[in-house]
């Protein structure tokens, strides 16, 4: 199947354009560039003439607007001045976002880590400490230019957008179609029933692999889709395993995160929606960035015939997933 047909983003950005960039701030760079697993935006270790290496993430142009970058990178300075383990952007000259021709880039330090140990009792309690400081931070006050998870920008935009376009084989459209429409009523019905849950400032992909592992803790980093949300929206992909390991995990986790902010339980009825909503989007975020090179070679599972088929399939399980009862406290 075809999809959209565009000059890719990051046509220009050649090592030579990313070692000039780093060395404009005065970090003078020892030519090595690696890069890390990221997509959405480029991101590469730099080594540096005197000193540690440093991370430079150069923007997807046309994703974020200024302020909103400018938010994000607010957000994760409080956090860190708050001795909260973030990985903040570092500031240079009196800025954090900078720009180098076309690009956009930020520098950050090099954290090493593993990936957390999600089964250990002490680790979540960890992590769940560190959370509940966070999203205490990020209630006080609202972000301005970053958008908010919903139903619309997660769940409709998207499945439209597939629909709309040249990705769902003709002969599975139909049930594509009737299946994102049932969805969208379930997500609507479920979201009422947890009533006017509080929108904060959010990690928003607090996925195990943005989380950092040390001996001395965690570290949070990639705050790039921070946005408006529930606060369950940062813990329920912490989760794992079947109901009774999900029910511990998340009870280990709440049980130090509510010593620093208070979840509303009747967020509880919003885990499996945003579940949803999550591979919604992810199936139409692989579709509008099929044109960038990257992608394909990264994902090439993805706009076959079985993965449409495995899709809806997963789909239909999350249709029968919204009528269960929540996860409880």
């Amino acid at each position: 199947m075809a999809g959209m047909t565009t000059q890719h983003p990051y046509a220009e950005l050649t090592p030579d354009v990313m070692l000039d960039a780093v060395d404009a701030t005065g970090h003078l760079c020892d030519g090595r560039l690696l890069a890390l697993n990221s997509y959405e935006n480029r991101v590469y270790q730099v080594g540096q003439e005197d000193g540690p290496p440093l991370i430079a993430k150069f923007y997807r142009p046309g994703r974020w607007s200024d302020a909103a970058i400018l938010e994000e990178h607010a957000f994760s300075q409080a956090l860190a001045e708050a001795e909260i383990p973030v990985v903040a952007p570092l500031d240079i000259h009196g800025q954090t976002l900078l720009t180098h021709g076309a690009f956009r880039f930020a520098l950050f330090p090099r954290r090493a880590g593993r990936t957390p140990e999600l089964d250990d009792e002490a680790t979540l309690q960890w992590i769940g400490r560190f959370l509940g400081r966070i999203h205490a931070i990020g209630a006080c006050t609202d972000f301005a230019h970053r958008p908010t998870l919903d139903i619309a920008h997660f769940g409709l935009v998207p499945s439209q957008y597939l629909l709309e376009h040249d990705f769902i084989p003709p002969e599975l459209r139909l049930a594509y179609s009737t299946l994102a429409e049932q969805l969208i009523e379930k997500l609507n019905a479920r979201w009422a029933l947890a009533g006017g849950v509080k929108a904060i400032r959010l990690h928003g992909d607090c996925h195990p692999g943005n989380l950092l592992w040390t001996d001395a803790g965690p570290h949070f980093v990639d705050f790039d889709d921070a946005r408006m949300g529930p606060a369950i929206q940062d813990l329920w992909m912490l989760l794992s395993g079947d109901r009774t390991s999900q029910q511990y995990q998340l009870g280990t986790l709440l049980d130090e995160y509510s010593t620093f902010h208070d979840m509303d339980e009747q967020e509880l009825w919003l885990i499996e929606p945003l579940r949803t909503l999550r591979i919604m989007h992810y199936a139409s975020w692989l579709a509008q960035r099929w044109s960038d090179p990257a992608f394909p070679s990264a994902f090439p599972w993805f706009n076959s015939q079985r993965y449409w088929e495995e899709h809806i399939l997963t789909l239909r399980e999350q249709l029968a997933a919204l009528d269960e009862p929540p996860l409880a406290v």
